[in-house]
């Protein structure tokens, strides 16, 4: 079971992400905006990792164009970044600003944006399209832009959340990074 789990999670996810755009109005009902717009990038996500896990689509092309047929990324890792380390990036940050500090919504914000520029950024060394591309352009920039704005609007876009929101960004992007160049280094 817990197979079909790890091969199948974006498809629930993408449903997810589609209910829960459908209820937040309902959900983010009188909440301050910097968290509405904050939410509101989970939901964003799901939808992306449609386009970049559909089909293992983005798996296949990590482990043929980066590692040259060897398995940088396996299907556990990829699961384990998407479920625990982004969904629950954001629930996390989504908590804490609402039960600490605004300024936690940038956890999401800073991860949302970091993976969009990733995505664009691979395009241009590649010059070619890589999975995640299109929503990472056409939904996170201007999802997290928002949010960005509605956070420092709200008050909650101090240095200091700034720099953790960024900090975990980069974290959870570079430990894919090191992942893969420890598949790398351990296949040469």
């Amino acid at each position: 079971m817990l197979d079909r789990l790890i091969g199948n999670w974006v498809y629930g996810g993408f449903l997810a992400g589609v209910l829960l755009l459908v209820l937040s109005p309902v959900l983010t009902a009188g909440w301050p905006d910097a968290l509405a717009s904050a939410y509101l990038l989970l939901p964003v996500y799901m939808l992306h990792q449609y386009e970049e896990h559909d089909g293992d689509r983005f798996r296949r092309f990590a482990n043929e164009t980066i590692g040259h047929g060897v398995e940088v990324l396996s299907r556990g890792y990829v699961f384990l970044v998407n479920i625990p380390g982004v969904w629950g990036t954001i629930a996390v940050s989504l908590i804490l600003a609402y039960a600490v500090h605004p300024g936690f919504t940038l956890i999401a914000v800073y991860l949302v944006l970091v993976n969009a520029l990733a995505h664009i950024g691979q395009a241009i060394k590649m010059r070619r399209y890589n999975p995640g591309l299109i929503t990472g352009v056409v939904l996170f920039l201007p999802a997290g832009v928002f949010a960005l704005i509605e956070t420092q609007r709200g008050g909650g876009g101090t240095l200091t959340m700034h720099v953790i929101g960024l900090a975990v960004a980069i974290a959870i992007h570079a430990g894919i990074v090191a992942h893969v160049r420890r598949r790398l280094h351990a296949h040469a």
